[in-house]
C-alpha cells in the first residue's frame, strides 16, 4: 500500500482508527479510499454523509506529503497496522493507532514485553523497586515499555540502559520535540538498544488529552503492566485501568499505609485490579515463564491427543510445532479457521488441560 495515502488516512478529520480499520477492510487499501468518490464512500459500515462533509482528502494528502519528507529527513520508520513489525499484541486491541512512528532498532514483538508504569513523584523506595525490577527481568530477554516521564517512567528506562535490557519510550507528541527535555538525552540512548513510539506525527504538542491516548499503547503493546507507585490519581491509574480492559494482566508493588504515592497501588490491589507483587517470580508464575538459563535436560514428554477430535488434534500440532506462545489470529490463519469457530475449540482443548491461555490472546502447549 501507499505509505503516502496511508499517512493522509490518518489525517482525515473525523475519521479515526476504528474506522479507518473499517474502511479498509471493506475497501481494499488506503489508496483506494482516496480514489473513490465520497458517494461511493457512505456505502462504507460506520460512516455517514455528515462525517464526510467534514472530511477533507485533499488536504489530508497534502499534510501526508509534508510528513513523508519529515520521516525521510529524520530517519523515522513507519508501522502500518498490517505490517509484521507492528506490535501484535497492540493490534488485537480494538482501538490501536493505525500506525506508529518508530525510531531504534526495538523488536515490537519479542516473546515477552512488559510495560512498567508508576508516579512522576517517585520516591527512594519506588526507584529501589525500578531497579529491582529490571534487574530481575533481564534473566527473561524481555522488552520493556514506558512512558518516558519524569519519576518511575524514565527510572525504568534508565536502569534497562544500565542493564542492557532492551526499552522503548511511547510519546505524547511528535519527534520534532521531546517532552520532558530533561529526559532527550535518556531517550538518545534509548536508540541503541530499544527506541521511541509515537502515534502523532510532527508538530503535534504535548497536550494534556494526548497522554491518555499514548497510556493505550503502553499497555496494549505488553503482555502485562506493572506499577511500581503511584497516586490514586493519574497517568499510571490510567494505564492499569486501560490494561485490565484489553484483559491483560496487571500487577502492583504494595506500599505502607498512608504513603501518598503508594494509596494507587494498594487501591488496584484492594479492589482486585491488580496483582500483588513481591518480586518477578510471582509475575514469572502468573505469566506462565521460565528463565533463560533454566533448560530442560530431560527429553520434552509429550500427552498424546487421543481425546481430540481431528480438527482440534490439528490445531495442538500448530501449537506443538510453533514452539513458542502462538497469538490466536496467526493460529487461525495457520489452521485455516474462523476465528469464533477457533475459539470454542481452544476453550474445550483448555478445559481438557492440552493447552493453556496466556496474556494477549496466545496459547501454549500445558
Amino acid at each position: 500500500m501507499s505509505l503516502h495515502h496511508q499517512l493522509a488516512l490518518t489525517f482525515v478529520k473525523k475519521i479515526g482508527p476504528v474506522l479507518a480499520k473499517s474502511m479498509i477492510s471493506q475497501f481494499g487499501d488506503a489508496e483506494q479510499i482516496f480514489r473513490l468518490s465520497k458517494t461511493a464512500l457512505t456505502k462504507a459500515r460506520g460512516i455517514g454523509a455528515k462525517t464526510l462533509q467534514l472530511a477533507d482528502f485533499d488536504e489530508a494528502l497534502r499534510r501526508a506529503e509534508l510528513e513523508l519528507k519529515f520521516i525521510e529527513r529524520n530517519n523515522i520508520d513507519v508501522f502500518f497496522y498490517t505490517d509484521p513489525r507492528y506490535p501484535k499484541r497492540l493490534k488485537n486491541c480494538h482501538d490501536s493507532p493505525l500506525l506508529l512512528f518508530s525510531r531504534g532498532n526495538a523488536n515490537l514483538n519479542m516473546q515477552r514485553v512488559i510495560s512498567i508504569v508508576g508516579t512522576r513523584n517517585a520516591t527512594d523506595y519506588g526507584r529501589q523497586l525500578c531497579k529491582q525490577l529490571v534487574e530481575e527481568l533481564q534473566e527473561y530477554n524481555i522488552l520493556i515499555a514506558s512512558g518516558l516521564a519524569l519519576g518511575i517512567d524514565v527510572a525504568a528506562h534508565k536502569e534497562c540502559l544500565r542493564m542492557g535490557v532492551p526499552t522503548v519510550g511511547v510519546l505524547g507528541h511528535g519527534y520534532d520535540r521531546m517532552y520532558p527535555s530533561q529526559n532527550r538525552g535518556t531517550a538518545e540512548k534509548m536508540l541503541e538498544n530499544g527506541g521511541l513510539l509515537s502515534e502523532y506525527p510532527s508538530g503535534t504538542k504535548p497536550d494534556r488529552e494526548n497522554f491518555p491516548q499514548r497510556n493505550r499503547i503502553v499497555a496494549g503493546m505488553a503482555d502485562a503492566t506493572v506499577v511500581v507507585e503511584a497516586g490514586l490519581k493519574g497517568g499510571a491509574l490510567i494505564t492499569a485501568e486501560i490494561a485490565n480492559s484489553y484483559n491483560r494482566d496487571v500487577f502492583a508493588f504494595p506500599g505502607r499505609l498512608g504513603d501518598e504515592y503508594s494509596e494507587g497501588c494498594n487501591f488496584l490491589i484492594r479492589n482486585n485490579k491488580a496483582q500483588l507483587l513481591t518480586c518477578v517470580a510471582d509475575l514469572a508464575y502468573s505469566l506462565g515463564w521460565e528463565k533463560n538459563t533454566e533448560l530442560k535436560n530431560t527429553p520434552e514428554q509429550l500427552i498424546l491427543p487421543i481425546d481430540l477430535s481431528t480438527g482440534e488434534r490439528a490445531i495442538y500440532d500448530i501449537i506443538r510445532e510453533n514452539r513458542s506462545p502462538l497469538a490466536i489470529d496467526d493460529l487461525s490463519i495457520k489452521a485455516n479457521m474462523p476465528v469464533s469457530k477457533l475459539a470454542m475449540a481452544l476453550l474445550d482443548m483448555e478445559l481438557q488441560g492440552f493447552i493453556r491461555s496466556l496474556p494477549g490472546k496466545t496459547y501454549s502447549i500445558n
